[in-house]
């Protein structure tokens, strides 16, 4: 297999799609590269695990490759797609073990198609593929440690179960269900079929289960942030402003059927994130 060599220009195009790239792009340089080369990995192991037209061995070997690529980057050898991240791990000492639990939370989607897991398995899960994102980035943004990890861990699941809430009907598509199995059982649905959900009136309860976590986790995110800790905030500020908004729109709307999957439009987020980026300023102004 030939390795392929991403570019900037490669990686700018697999981000500027995404709801964080507003507030990446504000970012100095070596901050806004490694965000771009973090989310740009995420992209592409992420692509690979929701191929439905890749036999799941097939799959499940890609991943392989890119865990073996990772280790190379910290242990030498060859590095092979993952060579564009060898500046941001440097830069900004980022953790072997998030890279690798990122691919473990693809792996677990290539697997079996997930369906109705237990709540320790779903949160497992969210834990994988998105506050394992969070401890990349708050290395990236500066933050201390401690605070920077309880941000990641609340603010990660915050994103993602409201990402799970909002894409209920996309990923059932695809055979996949994420709302955990005490939800259902607190709903009353017991589902032979990922169509048998979607068609269940009393999903809208399984929904709200869900989406009450998914408020808590917010709580204690904006508290962390509201502290001012240490670091270049302008990206966890918008994206927890940002999905707080989605999720307080799908609670109004709730999730009975027919469901329209909401957006937040660009316009918005790139008015949140200048706003952001004003009062860090004035915040900064009003210390000398």
């Amino acid at each position: 297999m030939s390795a392929a060599v991403l570019t900037a220009q490669d990686l700018h195009a697999k981000v500027a799609g995404s709801s964080f790239y507003a507030g990446m792009r504000i970012l100095p340089r070596a901050e806004r590269e490694a965000m771009f080369a973090i989310y740009g990995f995420c992209r592409i192991v992420d692509d690979i695990a929701d191929d439905q037209q890749t036999p799941r061995d097939q799959r499940g070997t890609l991943l392989e490759d890119w865990t073996g690529w990772i280790g190379a980057l910290y242990r030498g050898g060859d590095t092979g797609e993952a060579g564009f991240l060898a500046q941001a791990i440097v830069d900004f000492d980022l953790a072997e073990a998030d890279f690798l639990a990122v691919i473990a939370g693809m792996r677990m989607d290539v697997d079996a198609d997930i369906r109705w897991p237990s709540f320790e398995i779903f949160d497992l899960y969210c834990d994988r593929v998105a506050s394992a994102v969070g401890r990349l980035s708050v290395r990236v943004f500066g933050m201390e440690r401690e605070t920077g990890v309880a941000l990641a861990y609340h603010l990660g699941r915050a994103l993602q179960f409201t990402n799970i809430l909002r894409d209920i009907d996309e990923d059932a598509g695809i055979g996949r269900v994420y709302l955990p199995a005490e939800a259902l059982a607190d709903a009353g649905i017991h589902p032979a079929t990922p169509e048998a959900l979607l068609a269940d009136p009393a999903l809208d309860r399984a929904a709200r289960w869900v989406a009450d976590k998914a408020q808590l986790h917010f709580i204690e995110a904006r508290a962390i942030l509201a502290a001012r800790p240490r670091g270049r905030l302008i990206a966890p500020l918008l994206m927890e402003e940002a999905y707080s908004h989605l999720l307080t729109r799908m609670m109004a709307k709730g999730w009975q059927a027919p469901r329209m999957r909401l957006r937040t439009s660009k316009l918005r987020l790139g008015v949140m994130a200048l706003r952001h980026l004003l009062a860090g300023r004035n915040r900064l102004a009003g210390r000398r």
